[in-house]
């Protein structure tokens, strides 16, 4: 099945490859996605951009295809902050992904103090390890493991699979995850959440934040890494040296679309706009 969108707010790379997904790859004339146990294959054709996929309803959802984003670029311009009118003008047709909590917890324990390519490996790894393998446009893939798969893995697969130190970290989250489940953190606030978060092991401040953002949909969550240190000293004058008083600062300032700033500061300083 193909679902068409207008590719004005809509653009693949600037979706994919501003940090807040790790299951995708370069294919055809764009992308391979892969979230849970689904598959996509998304492209810009002309003036559209297409989804295919055995479940668009999924994906529908998954590329918040519900929001009017014209809208959010429009406040962001109202700040008159010169990188973020660059950014959210070059990078419009960036969007913020609806992905699985339990996936999204994992992957940013994984991403700590680490690149891109070896996040993406170690992930693969684990899915090729204890997820499902699955099927679409002849690519072989695997699903996301479920949180009894992960916590009944050991410590053992998790050092082998690449993590790192970080392997305690999802032996100990994920048998917790298994005992307790994620649903009574469903209705927090953005603060709450991130308080309940930090007590899982392996998860820090701007971790929480992620885990907020792009697995609880929490959209006035500010990450705050190396790059948006920097946007904070260079394109706002700040001062701050403490991540969490420069993440409160950002949250305070842009309030309900601090994720959507977030994602257009940091992209576009990547891309030194």
């Amino acid at each position: 099945m193909k679902t068409d969108y207008d590719a004005e707010y809509f653009n693949p790379e600037h979706v994919l490859e501003c940090g807040q997904i790790f299951r995708f790859s370069p294919f055809k004339e764009g992308y391979f996605v892969i979230s849970c146990d689904k598959a996509c294959y998304v492209y810009t054709d002309g003036v559209k951009t297409v989804v295919e996929s055995d479940d668009c309803e999924y994906f529908h959802d998954f590329f918040d295809m519900r929001r009017d984003y014209s809208e959010i670029v429009k406040r962001a311009k109202t700040h008159n902050i010169p990188l973020l009118t660059r950014s959210s003008e070059v990078c419009k047709g960036l969007r913020l992904l609806n992905q699985d909590k339990e996936e999204m917890l994992y992957s940013f324990i994984i991403s700590q103090n680490n690149n891109i390519p070896r996040i993406k490996g170690i992930i693969s790894r684990i899915c090729e390890g204890l997820g499902e393998k699955r099927d679409y446009l002849g690519v072989q893939y695997h699903s996301f493991p479920s949180t009894p798969a992960l916590a009944s893995a050991g410590r053992e697969f998790f050092r082998e699979a690449g993590c790192g130190y970080r392997d305690i970290y999802l032996a100990e989250t994920s048998a917790r995850v298994a005992s307790e489940g994620l649903s009574r953190l469903d209705n927090l606030s953005a603060g709450e959440l991130k308080k309940e978060l930090l007590s899982y092991k392996g998860i820090g401040g701007k971790v929480a934040d992620c885990i907020a953002l792009f697995g609880f949909g929490k959209r006035n969550s500010f990450p705050v890494d190396t790059w948006l240190e920097k946007v904070y000293k260079e394109d706002f004058g700040g001062t701050l040296t403490d991540r969490a008083k420069i993440t409160d600062y950002f949250t305070e300032l842009f309030g309900d679309d601090a994720g959507y700033v977030q994602q257009y500061l940091f992209y576009g300083k990547r891309l030194n706009l």
